[in-house]
């Protein structure tokens, strides 16, 4: 005799549920999508923190780091106040020390060689400031001039290339008088052709020989550039500083 096994048949009613693979596919998506969303949101964060930091560390840069750079000596000029001999002119010639940084050196005043020199231009806005300190003063905005040399575009703008020949001026030129003859430098009492103020007056103590002085050009933007110098021991109509 066969016997034959018999199977509990399937109750009416009961369920039998699972998960496909598509459901499963389809979970697996999901999650990598709103991981991708999540990188990617994470990442952007990152770049533009890094960004703003790289643009704040430049400014910063630009900040501490002067944009003027000297070239060459220094240059003195003497002339006679009364009879006491100064010097009343400094000059010395600075470039551009960052390429494609351009450097507004729009001068306060000019010179043109007739009455007193140098003459205020009420037209020109000048942000590049110079100041002038010794053991006995400090001048916070002294008059200065400039003209370009060599290579220029013919605008007050010192971009990569270029030069430019700096004066300061700490007495009045009078151009009528020879610079061997007395009274041929002035105070700046802001008198006479044009003359000047900021530099020193009779309350000033003159550039005289052995004089430690220093002068600051502060432009627009960057660090100031220094330049300290001392007057020979013999004063002459022309002395080169080094």
């Amino acid at each position: 005799m066969r016997l034959e096994r018999k199977y509990p048949e399937a109750r009416p009613g009961r369920e039998e549920r699972g998960i496909t693979g598509l459901e499963t596919a389809i979970v697996l998506i999901a999650f990598v999508v709103v991981a991708s969303v999540f990188a990617f949101t994470i990442l952007s964060a990152g770049v533009q923190s890094s960004e703003a930091n790289k643009q704040t560390i430049t400014a910063g840069l630009q900040e501490t780091r002067t944009l003027l750079l000297q070239q060459g000596a220094a240059y003195a000029y003497q002339g006679d106040l009364a009879s006491t001999g100064t010097v009343y002119m400094v000059a010395f010639i600075v470039a551009n020390s960052l390429a494609g940084e351009p450097i507004d050196m729009t001068p306060p005043y000019t010179l043109d060689d007739t009455g007193t020199d140098p003459d205020y231009v009420t037209n020109n806005t000048s942000v590049t400031v110079v100041s002038y300190a010794d053991e006995d003063q400090r001048l916070l905005d002294v008059p200065w001039t400039v003209r370009f040399v060599g290579q220029s575009n013919g605008d007050y703008l010192l971009e990569d290339g270029e030069k430019a020949e700096v004066a300061v001026w700490l007495l009045d030129r009078n151009t009528q008088t020879a610079i061997t003859a007395t009274d041929s430098v002035a105070y700046m009492d802001g008198t006479g052709d044009g003359g000047g103020t900021g530099g020193l007056d009779s309350t000033g103590t003159l550039l005289t020989k052995s004089t430690r002085f220093t002068l600051e050009l502060t432009p627009q933007q960057g660090a100031p550039l220094s330049i300290q110098r001392t007057i020979p021991p013999g004063l002459r109509q022309v002395m080169n500083l080094r």
